[in-house]
């Protein structure tokens, strides 16, 4: 079996996560003994046996792949609509079927909806979104498999390192940009009086967003301690076996690959009231709400910093040899 894995987007515009699932699941595929190969545009010759679409394809990219006898999966984040409220999916739902009765059919291919129906799998990180696919998209629920996003093992070795004390330091692993909220996890931990590590990069360095937070870091650097982002895996978990706990407040999440890793390490969890993390880690982990900043969020922060010393992370990621083991079965039931 061939698989050939396709993205929208390319790296050099945005990191991220998803270059790192990306490049994550080819290296896992490959350990499994799969043939990979990214998609390569330009190459009219490729072949392949199973396409899987990291995004949502259009349907005429669906046809011409069965054309050429190729399976399509598509494994598209469903990260806005998953944080948005009930009543606010409801209308989305409404405005979709409005759509799809008056529109015309050449501004509705545009939207891609339609994959949901041609495509021959889904992969969803979590039941949520699982659940999203079906009510929102009407994704037939037996093309769909929940396959969470694996940790590499490097993460699960720092686990065991016994006899090793946390610090009093907090940590969060994320780009630094609004949607994360990091400039808000700065100020509130600064009113708190509690120390936080910061691990990540902006996608430039004239980020308005970017420069305030500096700012604040700059003013407390006693405690936010700021170095940029690390790309050795191995110095990152042991970032994560060091810190007391890890804090994630993002306003918008599929499935946080930081939260895994430092999961993975044992290391407590403090992370946004959303619905895929309380898919993913219902009581083994603390959560605040998504709306508040200042002094309710640093109250917030005081009371995760004191418990997390008796926090245990009952949560065990897959690693990503796991994943790949349930992505071929996927791939062969097509």
């Amino acid at each position: 079996m061939k698989v050939l894995l396709d993205h929208p987007w390319p790296f050099a515009l945005a990191h991220g996560g998803l270059q790192i699932q990306i490049e994550q699941t080819k290296a896992a595929l490959e350990r499994q003994k799969a043939e990979v190969e990214y998609m390569r545009w330009w190459d009219a010759e490729q072949i392949g046996d199973v396409i899987h679409y990291f995004g949502r394809p259009s349907g005429d990219y669906i046809d011409f792949a069965h054309s050429k006898r190729m399976k399509v999966i598509a494994a598209e984040l469903l990260t806005g609509l998953g944080s948005r409220s009930a009543m606010a999916r409801l209308a989305q739902k409404s405005l979709m079927r409005i759509s799809q009765t008056f529109l015309p059919q050449t501004f509705m291919a545009r939207m891609n909806w339609e994959a949901y129906r041609k495509a021959d799998g889904f992969v969803a990180l979590t039941s949520w979104e699982a659940h999203l696919m079906q009510a929102m998209f009407d994704a037939p629920p037996d093309k769909i498999r929940v396959i969470a996003n694996g940790v590499e093992e490097v993460f699960f070795a720092a686990r065991s390192e016994t006899g090793k004390e946390r610090s009093n330091h907090l940590v969060c692993t994320a780009t630094i940009h609004p949607r994360k909220r990091i400039l808000e996890l700065a100020e509130a931990a600064v009113l708190a009086r509690v120390p936080v590590r910061i691990i990540g990069k902006p996608y430039a360095e004239s980020d308005p967003y970017y420069l305030r937070f500096l700012e604040v870091q700059k003013n407390h650097p006693d405690l936010l301690f700021y170095e940029g982002g690390i790309s050795d895996r191995a110095e990152l978990a042991k970032a994560y076996r060091e810190a007391r706990g890890f804090v994630l407040l993002s306003t918008m999440e599929s499935n946080s690959l930081s939260a895994l890793e430092a999961a993975a390490t044992g290391c407590p969890l403090l992370l946004n009231d959303l619905p895929w993390a309380k898919s993913v880690f219902g009581r083994h982990a603390m959560y605040a709400s998504p709306l508040v900043c200042g002094e309710p969020l640093a109250s917030a922060l005081r009371d995760f910093s004191s418990r997390a010393p008796s926090m245990e992370t009952g949560v065990r990621p897959s690693t990503w040899d796991e994943v790949a083991s349930e992505l071929l079965k996927l791939y062969r039931a097509c």
